[in-house]
């Protein structure tokens, strides 16, 4: 069995520019080899000063996501939960961009709950509400709904860190989006723990 090592999304980042600064400083390096002898310099870890170029540039912001095993961790709270009350439901978790990370569709969930998950996880996430709470705002704004991907029913809840959404949870498949709701809300309590 192989070793894979989890990185988190600065040590990729981080890599990532190493990658480019080294594969453009090699190209620029063939260029002008043939100019003048390069002189010897002091090994330096490409990645430190990546590093220490990403810190001094203030044209870059610095984002949280929830890794994948909480977001599992989270999807399998709220199936279980669903599960404890006899609700056949399909939950899912996107990213703070909106991407899927993980789904799951409970036995005997309806074939209508698996997308219905998803979209009520983007719509909380994009606006870092309960889904419930958004649905009311069709009232006075109702061509919210025409915005694509999204679904203004309770069930979706969001996910923060430090005051800021990271991810979104959405629930489908139960009698009401109330129950939905509480799924996820129960999903999003075990990433506390």
């Amino acid at each position: 069995m192989k070793h894979v090592e989890k990185f988190t999304g600065r040590t990729r980042a981080l890599t990532g520019g190493a990658l480019v600064a080294a594969v453009a400083l090699g190209g620029f390096g063939a260029f002008s080899a043939a100019a003048a002898p390069a002189p010897a310099t002091p090994a330096v870890p490409a990645a430190a000063s990546a590093a220490q170029a990403d810190a001094k540039n203030r044209n870059l912001t610095q984002s949280t996501h929830l890794t994948v095993d909480a977001a599992t961790r989270a999807a399998q709270a709220a199936l279980d939960a669903a599960e404890k009350e006899n609700q056949r439901v399909s939950v899912a978790v996107v990213d703070r961009n909106g991407n899927t990370l993980v789904t799951l569709r409970g036995d005997g969930a309806g074939p209508q709950s698996y997308e219905s998950a998803e979209k009520k996880a983007y719509t909380a996430v994009s606006w870092n509400a309960p889904t419930s709470e958004l649905a009311k705002r069709l009232e006075q704004v109702p061509n919210l709904k025409d915005i694509p991907g999204t679904l203004f029913l309770g069930g979706g809840a969001p996910v923060t860190a430090k005051g800021a959404p990271v991810a979104g949870i959405g629930v489908a498949g139960a009698p009401s989006g109330d129950l939905d709701e509480k799924f996820a809300r129960a999903g999003a309590a075990a990433l506390g723990k």
